[in-house]
């Protein structure tokens, strides 16, 4: 199998404690890497070894073991750093998730060095880059592409989709070798392509674009179409289209919407994407309406258990965000509503009928597993068609 090793010359630095900036750092470690990894919430790095990578998989189980690990200030660890990673976590929305962004993104990058590299893994709009270095210059005080480079690497939403493709943009118009090799995956299961800042904005959002504008369109036929849809046939198109897989890309979407200007077919593709994937939470509570208005449930006679595992710890908090609406929402016509988590799912008996709202693939398998033998339990499927069970 090829094993590229990086140069112990370079370091690198990874700001953000998330789920993807682990992901990056791990990869560089067990190649022999020098990297820290940047809790931005505390503003301290933690130097992450070969054999803490290997043991602790993801970030999850790195904080929840909670290891003894070398600590030092976020300041050093940048300025040390040959190579600096941006992949915080974003849990505000719309202007105030840019504000927030740019204000970590000043933080990562005001100790940089002369000579080092940044790679800003967040998606941008259209232009968004072009922000971001004239903040890079306005903060250090040096050029990028003659003191700093800069490259532009938006990390998909899907492991293994259709956003998996690493892009790397490049004002430079060369690849970088050792980039390379701190992502390569032995397995081959992703693709480095090093092309200019322009095109990689371009493409991502072209990619990001066609997707969830093709699964608005999907959400806002089926609306009111679940009793007219042959199921069998729609069954075998939507049976793994859940809510967790629908609303992964809207902070992409945003971010693309909010770049362009004034009103153009754009403006509105983009627009009404958003839209019909943050209107699928009304239809779905008004299908869960529904299906107790069929069966003669009172709402105070009914519990709502919402089953979703999500990743804390993942850069964008879109899952997160909808979670809690649908949460709200939901307790404004039911007001015994809880959260459930796919692996510790705890349905107990009560004197209330249950329904339950699977809101990805994997949930909906434990819960049916677990429950499917329940006389008041209901199995609510959150995919285009609210298909339910029970």
């Amino acid at each position: 199998m090829k094993r590229l090793s990086i140069s112990s010359s370079v370091s690198a630095a990874v700001y953000g404690l998330s789920t993807e900036g682990y992901r990056i750092a791990s990869s560089i470690a067990v190649k022999g890497g020098k990297v820290s990894l940047v809790d931005e919430s505390v503003r301290m790095a933690i130097t992450l070894k070969p054999d803490v990578a290997r043991t602790y998989p993801n970030v999850a189980s790195l904080i929840e073991d909670e290891p003894l690990l070398g600590l030092e200030p976020v300041d050093l660890a940048i300025s040390d750093a040959s190579y600096v990673y941006f992949a915080p976590r974003v849990r505000k929305v719309g202007q105030e998730a840019k504000g927030d962004i740019m204000s970590k993104f000043k933080d990562a990058t005001k100790a940089l060095k002369r000579g080092a590299s940044v790679i800003y893994t967040l998606p941008t709009g259209l232009g968004g880059n072009d922000e971001n270095i004239a903040l890079i210059e306005h903060v250090t005080g040096m050029t990028v592409g003659k003191d700093i480079s800069y490259y532009y690497m938006p990390i998909g939403t899907e492991p293994s989709g259709i956003l998996s493709d690493i892009l790397v943009g490049t004002s430079k118009g060369k690849n970088d070798g050792q980039i390379s090799k701190m992502l390569y995956d032995p397995s081959g299961k992703n693709r480095i392509n090093f092309v200019d800042i322009n095109s990689a904005e371009m493409v991502y959002a072209i990619r990001t674009v066609s997707h969830y504008a093709g699964i608005a369109s999907i959400l806002e036929i089926c609306k009111g179409g679940a009793g007219r849809i042959d199921s069998g046939l729609m069954q075998g198109v939507f049976k793994d289209l859940f809510i967790d897989d629908i609303t992964s890309g809207l902070y992409d979407l945003r971010a693309i919407w909010s770049s362009l200007d004034g009103a153009s077919p754009l403006t509105y593709l983009v627009n009404g994407s958003i839209k019909g994937i943050e209107g699928y939470v009304k239809h779905l509570i008004d299908e869960v309406r529904m299906s107790l208005k069929k069966r003669d449930l009172k709402a105070s006679r009914t519990k709502v258990a919402i089953a979703w595992t999500l990743d804390s710890h993942e850069m964008r908090g879109d899952r997160i965000e909808l979670l809690s609406s649908l949460e709200s929402k939901l307790k404004d016509y039911i007001g015994d509503v809880e959260q459930q988590h796919g692996h510790s799912l705890d349905l107990y008996n009560t004197e209330k009928t249950t329904v339950v709202i699977a809101c990805s693939k994997q949930d909906f398998s434990k819960v049916t597993a677990k429950n499917r033998q329940s006389q008041d339990l209901i199995i609510m499927k959150a995919n285009p068609l609210c298909e339910i069970e029970g």
